[in-house]
């Protein structure tokens, strides 16, 4: 950095050499300074953009950049910046704790506690008592007052997860604390006031359930003021690259291993799981590997055993039969028809590569050479 006669400090590259007569003796030095301003300003703005993108990919713990993802980075936006009762529904593994997390803490109650109550843990006598609280003499056991989760929340946020789960009489005194927002201790008749945000969480069909009379209709409904669905990781297969990294990146820290990412079989594979268990089940199946991996990349059979054996899945169409397996294999493969027995195989490469004759390999390089996405894509809607 030289300083300018300004005032203000500029970065160059300073290059200096000998100046030698013919004998070889000392006459002085050349130096010459390039300024490098402008490529200085450049890397900022690469590192900026870079920031910027790490804020696509990440929302707190939330990982990462398709498009099912960014709606759900919204729609946290939103819900953070009211008050609205949340119901978030997603499959078991998803993450839906991590976006309850990050409501409460990108909202106005933030510096507020975050309370988190799993409804299926306990039996609906011990729930009442862990959510409500209750008076001295109670109960057998309840030696002393103790105040409820609700009361703990006060001012803040209260997480209940697998709502789905609650009892019938469970639910009528949620229903109240969510229209009066005030409740009652076990064994006694005060009231209390709470100001409390709730956000509630299921893995079940609420709906459904609404149908065969396991859940209240009224309760729903006060429930689902703001829904938020958390994507399934096989609805956004093209975060799994982005969270396998990351998860490589905890390992690494956490064991003191070396492992720089995944070899191409290995993300082949881990494409065209269907991981039932979620985002959850690729942590597990990083950890899995880094246990059996000898190398500075993940192999195929580092991974757990369910994830390396192909699911075979039935054909889509009943009619189909090796007959019209030849037709499939005996016409020519061009971009349009590969993605119209992609659409009829539900983008299942393995069944693809079966109907037109090829390797799973063969079709991922077909896929890539000619631009087509690697899972199905909706349209956008307008």
């Amino acid at each position: 950095m030289l300083r300018h006669k300004d005032g203000f400090t500029v970065p160059v590259l300073k290059n200096a050499r000998l100046v030698e007569d013919k004998e070889g003796n000392f006459q002085g030095v050349v130096e010459t300074v390039t300024d490098l301003t402008e490529l200085s300003r450049t890397r900022l703005k690469v590192v900026e953009v870079s920031r910027k993108l790490g804020e696509v990919y990440r929302y707190d713990n939330i990982i990462g950049k398709s498009r099912a993802v960014r709606t759900v980075f919204s729609a946290i936006d939103s819900a953070s910046a009211s008050e609205a009762t949340i119901l978030i529904q997603g499959e078991s593994g998803t993450g839906k704790e991590l976006v309850a997390g990050a409501i409460h803490y990108h909202s106005t109650r933030s510096n507020k506690a975050l309370v988190i109550v799993n409804c299926s843990a306990l039996s609906e006598s011990l729930l009442e008592s862990e959510l409500f609280g209750h008076a001295k003499g109670a109960f057998t056991g309840a030696i002393k007052d103790r105040i409820g989760r609700f009361e703990e929340a006060d001012g803040g946020t209260i997480f209940l997860d697998e709502i789905g789960e609650l009892s019938p009489y469970i639910q009528v005194k949620l229903l109240r604390v969510l229209q009066e927002r005030e409740v009652e201790r076990v064994g006694e008749s005060k009231k209390r006031k709470v100001n409390i945000r709730i956000i509630t969480a299921t893995n079940r069909d609420l709906y459904s359930l609404i149908r065969t009379g396991h859940f209240r209709e009224d309760l729903y409904y006060r429930l689902k003021v703001f829904p938020i669905h958390v994507p399934a990781l096989r609805e956004r297969k093209e975060d799994i690259a982005v969270l396998a990294e990351h998860f490589i990146t905890t390992q690494n820290k956490k064991t003191g291993k070396d492992i720089k990412g995944l070899g191409q079989s290995a993300l082949r594979v881990m494409m065209d799981y269907s991981w039932p268990g979620n985002v959850r089940e690729l942590e597990n199946a990083i950890e899995h590997a880094f246990v059996i991996c000898a190398n500075h990349y993940i192999d195929v059979f580092d991974l757990p055993l369910e994830i390396r054996q192909t699911e075979y899945r039935p054909p889509v169409s009943a009619q189909f039969n090796s007959e019209s397996q030849t037709d499939y294999a005996t016409r020519k493969l061009t971009r349009d028809y590969l993605i119209e027995v992609l659409s009829e195989c539900d983008w299942n490469k393995a069944e693809v590569a079966r109907r037109v004759g090829l390797s799973r390999t063969a079709i991922w390089k077909y896929m890539k050479k000619w631009d087509i996405p690697l899972q199905r894509t909706e349209p956008e809607s307008i």
